[in-house]
């Protein structure tokens, strides 16, 4: 016995990953349908050994069906979401619309899965940020042991964070630079993405903070414990997958970073590589396909009483997105509906 399942957005880059996923965790599935505009409709999408074309999302009735897992833009989600809620199909939305609902469970299983009993409120669940989502796997088990007090982080966003668009670009500009009479503007980012860095993700808020740095303090506060300040810098670098994040945690008591190292060992969804020689830790390459969040460079700051240092990596389109998702998923199913 499985489950009825919709992709929503299945087309795009997160849409695909939903389905690989899916299969690669042989989620058990009785009948799947992928789920786009009408302008893609009838495009084929592969789902293992399957082939699915694609319905028209405007057309499509959600009842009978048991999780959407929605991976479109907000508008769009804004339409079709409560539509499939409605209907009595539990919505798993990627998007940022829900996020700051607060009838609407913010999860990631791995930290608070207890929140997943939220979600009949609206018939919706909202999946984090990607930045968010692989920082709070990594703060969680330490926030546990020694209470966190405040988090600084840096962010390298990788450019498929912003999409297909923001990958073209990258590559575009990329062969441009060797071919300087094809120039390549930016258009999906501010400025050249190509051999440069930029320190602007989303738009800007009268605080001075881009709204990707809002989101992660606010989504920190509510899947983990809303006592912990949070400060966040996100830059985008140019890489096509896999977002890093530099992160200086301080805790109210004292964590020694040998005990960091064995928690963080121990803890759902991380893998650690922490070794102080010639690349004895993680970077975007390596994690570019897998299922964890990588922990790095795991050592003290002298600066502060209780503080600690580290570097994360994740695959943003799988554990910061549809990876996530379909945990979610796979948490409903043992925690709530039970058909599997």
């Amino acid at each position: 016995m499985g489950y009825r399942i919709a992709i929503v957005g299945a087309t795009g880059n997160v849409g695909r990953e939903m389905l690989n996923i899916l299969d690669e965790r042989q989620f058990p599935v009785n009948e799947i349908v992928a789920l786009a505009s009408r302008k893609s409709q009838g495009t084929e999408i592969s789902f293992g050994d399957k082939t699915l074309k694609t319905k028209d999302l405007e057309q499509f009735d959600f009842a009978g069906w048991d999780i959407a897992l929605f991976a479109i833009g907000s508008e769009a989600t804004k339409v079709h979401a409560p539509r499939a809620a409605k209907a009595g199909c539990v919505v798993i939305d990627n998007s940022s619309l829900y996020r700051y609902d607060n009838d609407v469970p913010l999860i990631v299983p791995e930290v608070n899965p207890q929140a997943i009993h939220g979600y009949d409120k609206k018939n919706i669940i909202a999946n984090p940020n990607c930045s968010t989502a692989q920082m709070v796997v990594a703060l969680k088990p330490l926030h546990d042991r020694a209470t966190i007090k405040r988090v600084v982080v840096s962010t390298y966003q990788s450019v498929s964070g912003a999409g297909k668009d923001g990958i073209d670009e990258l590559w575009d500009q990329t062969k441009s630079i060797y071919n300087p009479t094809d120039s390549k503007p930016p258009r999906q980012f501010t400025k050249q993405i190509a051999f440069n860095v930029i320190p602007h993700i989303d738009v800007f808020m009268d605080s001075g903070e881009t709204k990707e740095e809002w989101k992660m303090v606010v989504e920190t506060k509510k899947i983990v414990d809303p006592k912990i300040k949070v400060t966040a810098t996100c830059v985008r670098v140019p890489v096509f997958v896999g977002h890093c994040e530099a992160i200086n945690i301080e805790f109210e008591d004292h964590l020694d970073e040998d005990e960091a190292r064995d928690i963080l060992r121990e803890a759902p969804g991380i893998m650690v590589v922490d070794k102080r020689e010639d690349g004895g830790y993680v970077t975007p390459i390596e994690c570019v396909g897998d299922f964890a969040t990588y922990i790095s460079r795991i050592r003290q700051d002298s600066t502060i009483d209780n503080g600690l240092n580290l570097w994360c990596v994740s695959d943003n389109l799988r554990k910061g997105a549809a990876l996530n998702a379909v945990q979610i998923a796979e948490l409903l199913g043992r925690e709530v509906l039970k058909k599997g």
